[in-house]
């Protein structure tokens, strides 16, 4: 793995008469991951089977949608699996109070913070009692018991208070932890904290009276935020290898409502536009991917499709007819590409991806390839999945009147260059 932390090429290669030149230096270091085993497994009863006989072959679909939530399951790990990483317990919250028209009942109110892994917080819920938060028990089919997967979450914080009077907003913020895209948050009356909200920046308020009825914070009773199991995904190995890959954690904000991404008045995106300048300026790569949520999305478009920056509205007519009946409006747009100016080869569309996995607050950028001063037998690419066993189905021996079908792969990714990795994380709506 390159573990170079600048780019600062020595250009000065002259050497005296008679004098030989010094070597090449490479800041390399040696690194290691182990495969990981995931799959699915379905299963389909005699009665089924053949009620499906002249309609479908149920057999083969069961063993067609396993694969295909298995591809589901793959892709959301490749961004977001965590075998190594573990959160760090968030410092004591910041609790205030201030403000008028909020309807929070006056109290005195006790706040508890825990961290989330992605993976914490796509299996989040506000339902009580949030039990994706805590170990899952799966029952395994082999008749060897069941064995255990962590939630994604951190230890809990200790607690901060506030006291509220009729008519104030409550107010929570901690210090941003490594790793962490989200914050589960536990409030109520000292010893008696239930969940009532998950932000995906590490503030949050409260105006209107508490729900009273998620889960206890005493619930959350150790660290969970990795599975041994597992490997580390893209994002994952960012944030492992944060004094290389670029990671902007923009500030908490005032009064818990965090800081959103902002314009540069010419088209762009500042914050984006300073990554990509970044990347270039310490290791001259280009970032050519970006991953986004909806939410992010939503905001680029926003910030870039301005009155200053271009038309909003397309006008289509039929056959050069000017009848009101032919004139349609087209509503909406979305900036579907980002300009990349920092390239060697003088700038570059870079596609903006709108990914189901991607966690709401979070932008993943990704430099695909490497420069040719960077390329070696040692380091082939950027990243590369290596596969020991791709996607099979195995037809377990029936023990029943049930045919069981599993759906396996092995691989794991490796990262040679972590440095072409990018985050921007704590971005508010």
């Amino acid at each position: 793995m390159i573990n170079s932390l600048n780019y600062a090429p020595n250009f000065m290669g002259w050497v005296p008469e008679g004098r030989r030149a010094g070597s090449i230096t490479y800041p390399v270091v040696n690194a290691s991951a182990a495969y990981a085993t995931m799959g699915v497994e379905d299963n389909v009863t005699d009665e089924a089977k053949l009620a499906a006989v002249g309609f479908e072959d149920e057999e083969a679909l069961i063993q067609m949608r396993s694969l295909y939530k298995l591809m589901q399951i793959e892709e959301a790990s490749l961004l977001h699996g965590n075998a190594t990483l573990n959160l760090a317990t968030p410092a004591t919250p910041t609790v205030s109070a201030a403000g008028t028209g909020a309807t929070l009942p006056a109290a005195t109110y006790s706040v508890i913070c825990v961290a989330l892994t992605a993976m914490g917080y796509l299996n989040a819920t506000l339902t009580a009692p949030m039990s994706l938060l805590l170990p899952q028990s799966v029952v395994s089919n082999d008749g060897q018991g069941s064995f255990t997967l962590n939630g994604g979450s951190s230890a809990r914080s200790t607690a901060g208070s506030a006291a509220v009077t009729l008519g104030q907003t409550l107010s929570a913020s901690v210090t941003p932890v490594n790793g962490a895209v989200a914050y589960a948050w536990y409030v109520g009356t000292a010893g008696s904290e239930r969940l009532e909200a998950v932000t995906t920046i590490n503030s949050v308020t409260f105006r209107a009276p508490l729900n009273g009825t998620g889960q206890l914070a005493t619930a959350i009773t150790a660290n969970w935020s990795l599975n041994a199991t597992a490997y580390d995904g893209l994002m994952t190995q960012a944030y492992t290898n944060n004094t290389q890959a670029f990671i902007n954690r923009l500030a908490t904000g005032v009064a818990g409502t965090g800081t959103s991404l902002t314009a540069t008045g010419t088209g762009e995106v500042t914050e984006i536009r300073d990554m990509l300048r970044t990347q270039w300026d310490n290791f001259r790569i280009s970032i050519t991917r970006l991953y986004v949520s909806s939410q992010e999305l939503a905001t680029i478009t926003r910030l870039v499709l301005t009155s200053g920056s271009g038309p909003l509205v397309r006008l289509n007519t039929t056959g050069g007819s000017t009848s009101p009946a032919d004139v349609k409006y087209t509503a909406g747009a979305v900036v579907g590409w980002y300009f990349n100016p920092y390239t060697a080869d003088g700038g570059r569309y870079i596609p903006i991806i709108l990914h189901p996995n991607m966690v709401p607050g979070t932008i993943f950028g990704y430099a695909e390839t490497l420069p040719a001063t960077y390329m070696s037998n040692e380091t082939p690419t950027v990243a590369e999945l290596l596969v020991r066993q791709d996607y099979y189905v195995e037809k377990w021996p029936r023990t029943s009147r049930q045919q069981f079908y599993g759906t396996y792969c092995q691989t794991v990714p490796a990262v040679y260059a972590p440095f072409c990795l990018a985050v921007i994380t704590n971005i508010a709506p």
